[in-house]
Formats: structure tokens, sequence, C-alpha cells
């Protein structure tokens, strides 16, 4: 995984699939001028944000923002949006996946234990379903594989949308 370096906050928007698919395809392109890639080297950039109550949330800016996202979002759910971009060559797809994610009822120490960890300020909407943030998920709606931060779905469908097929990637 190359990190990017794309700064985050160049991209606003109310429309959380705008905000999710711009930074997913500025990601991509930027992994891409810094590698000078081979035309047939394929490219996946990604990028997540989480609807909710009319917001775009991406990371939290500091473990108090943490703090009140998670006391808002106990108990009701909200909408992650994860923007894909494939690029091969100078051939460039993008899309976006949601998925729609059921909170648990934490009380106060809970959310404050959680946030202590450091995790949830590092990804969007405050929350991991693949960390220790799982157990405040009760459910969701959709793609697993998207609330991780890639749907594996979509980018096969995506790469198949470029002449790939994702057998091939098994070799």
């Amino acid at each position: 995984m190359i990190v990017s370096g794309v700064d985050e906050s160049v991209v606003v928007s109310d429309d959380p699939v705008v905000v999710a698919t711009e930074l997913a395809r500025l990601k991509c392109r930027a992994v891409a001028h810094r590698l000078k890639s081979p035309d047939d080297t394929i490219i996946v950039g990604c990028d997540s944000v989480l609807a909710f109550d009319g917001e775009v949330l991406g990371k939290p800016s500091d473990a108090q923002t943490a703090i009140e996202r998670w006391r808002a979002m106990r108990r009701r759910s909200g909408v992650l949006h994860t923007g894909h971009c494939v690029r091969i060559g100078e051939r460039e797809v993008s899309d976006d996946a949601a998925t729609t994610v059921h909170f648990a009822d934490l009380d106060d120490a809970e959310i404050e234990a959680y946030v202590g960890t450091g995790e949830p300020l590092h990804v969007a909407g405050a929350f991991t379903v693949d960390g220790l943030g799982g157990a405040f998920v009760e459910r969701i709606e959709g793609d697993h594989h998207n609330v991780v931060g890639l749907s594996l779905p979509l980018l096969r469908t995506m790469l198949a949308g470029l002449g790939v097929r994702w057998t091939d990637l098994w070799r």
C-alpha cells in the first residue's frame, strides 16, 4: 500500500458520493503520478466518508470530536460511502459503494474508552468494523467489504470494465 499524501480538505461538498469519489480519484492519480507506472499496472484509490444527519463526516479532527460523533451516532445509523478509482495506464474508472451501518447503544464510558484507544481518530465516521470498534456496529445493510474500505464486488466490476477479469489476478 502506498499513502497518496492527498490533502483531504481540498474536496468540499454536501454530497457524500462526490466527496468520496473525488478523493478516491485524487489519491489514485497522485500514486500513479508518483510511480510513473507501466501501462499494465493496476492502481486502486479509495476513500470513505459517513453520511450522517445530513452531514458528510470524514476522519474526526480530534478526540473530542470523535466523542461527540459517537454520542450522536449511538442507537442510530448512517451510510458509509467509499469512493473507488481504478487506473490502468491512462484508462480510469470511478464509482461509489454505499453501505448502511447501524450503531450499538454505547454508554459514555464505552465511547470514551474507545476514543481513548486512538483507533477512531484515523478513520471516516470515527469507527471501524474490523478493529476494536467492530463490537459497536450492530449490523450492516450492504457490502461488508465496503465498510472495511474496499468493496471487492465493486472492484471486480470496475476491473471488468477495464478488460481485467478478477480471476486473472489470481495468477
